[in-house]
C-alpha cells in the first residue's frame, strides 16, 4: 500500500468502479463520504458493498466517526472480501481510531485523512495508533477550518506536520490531498511535485487524468537513478567519505539517498555493482 496514486471513485457511481480499478493507478478509494449528498449515502454504501463482495478490490472512505452513517459504514463494509482497508475523515483523535483497528480484518489497515486543526495539533498521536499505516492531508478542509488560503504558504507547516509525524512513527509517508483542477493535468503533476520534495510518498487524484503526472513526479528521474548508480560505484561505494566525480562529498547519508532513489525507481542494492 506504498503507493503514490490514490484515486478516489464517487460510491454512488457503481458504474465507475472498475473503469477506475482499470485506470492505472496504484490504490483506487470509493468515496462514501464527501462525494456522496446525504440522501445517497445508503445506496452508495449498499453499492460499495455489492462490488467488493464480488470481484472489486478497494478501499473505502467512510463517513466520519462522528456522523450517523458511520457505524452502518463500518459493520457492512468491513466483512466485504474486496476491502483493503478505510479511509477515515477528520481524524483527529487517536481513540476511535484504535476502536476501528480491533475490529479489522487480517490485513485491513487504516488511513487517517488529516484535514482539521485539530488532527494537525494531535496528528502524532493519530500516526502513532497501531492501526493506520499512512496519513493523508485534506488540504481544503484544512485551510476552511483554519480560515486560511489554499496555498503552499499557508498549509507548509500543516504538510510538514503529517510528513514528521509519519516518520517519527515509522509509518509510509504521507499521502498529499487532492487537486481540484481537473481540465490541466500538469496542476496535480506540479502539486504533486511540491509534495514529494517536502517528503510525501504520494498523492490523492480524483480524476484519471491525474494519474499519470502524478505518478511521474513520485518516480525518480532517468538523472536522479543515473547520479544514485554512480555515487554506489567505484570510489563511492568505499566506507567512510569519498570525493565523487562531480567534486561532491560522498559519505553515508549520500550513499543511503542514493539507495532509496534506486529503490524508488525499483532497483535492488546491487544494481550499482
Amino acid at each position: 500500500m506504498n503507493g503514490a496514486t490514490w484515486l478516489f471513485v464517487p460510491g454512488d457511481r457503481p458504474d465507475r468502479f472498475a473503469k477506475a480499478a482499470a485506470a492505472g493507478a496504484d490504490e483506487i478509494i470509493l468515496d462514501l463520504e464527501d462525494a456522496v449528498v446525504p440522501a445517497s449515502k445508503p445506496a452508495a454504501r449498499d453499492a460499495a458493498v455489492a462490488w467488493l463482495s464480488a470481484a472489486g478490490s478497494a478501499w473505502v472512505r467512510v463517513n466520519a466517526p462522528t456522523t450517523s452513517w458511520y457505524d452502518a459504514d463500518v459493520t457492512a463494509l468491513l466483512s466485504c472480501p474486496g476491502v483493503r482497508g478505510l479511509v477515515v475523515p477528520k481524524a483527529e483523535d487517536p481513540e476511535p481510531l484504535a476502536e476501528l483497528g480491533r475490529r479489522l480484518r487480517p490485513g485491513q489497515r487504516l488511513v487517517a485523512l488529516v484535514e482539521t486543526a485539530r488532527g494537525v495539533a494531535d496528528v502524532r498521536a493519530v500516526a502513532a495508533c497501531p492501526a493506520v499505516s499512512r496519513l493523508a492531508f485534506g488540504a481544503i478542509d484544512f485551510a476552511l477550518d483554519i480560515d486560511a488560503q489554499e496555498d503552499d504558504t499557508s498549509l507548509l507547516l500543516a504538510r510538514s506536520s503529517l510528513v514528521l509525524a509519519s516518520r517519527v512513527a515509522g509509518i509510509a509517508p504521507p499521502l498529499d490531498g487532492v487537486t481540484t483542477d481537473v481540465a490541466d493535468p500538469s496542476a496535480a503533476g506540479a502539486d504533486a511535485r511540491r509534495a514529494r520534495a517536502l517528503g510525501f510518498g504520494g498523492k490523492l487524484c480524483i480524476h484519471p487524468s491525474q494519474i499519470e503526472p502524478v505518478g511521474r513526479e513520485f518516480r525518480p528521474t532517468q538523472a536522479d537513478v543515473a547520479w544514485a548508480r554512480a555515487v554506489l560505484s567505484g570510489a563511492g561505494a568505499a566506507a567512510g567519505a569519498s570525493t565523487g566525480s562531480d567534486g561532491h562529498m560522498i559519505d553515508k547519508p549520500v550513499r543511503d539517498r542514493a539507495r532509496r532513489i534506486l529503490e524508488r525507481a525499483g532497483e535492488g542494492p546491487d544494481a550499482a555493482a
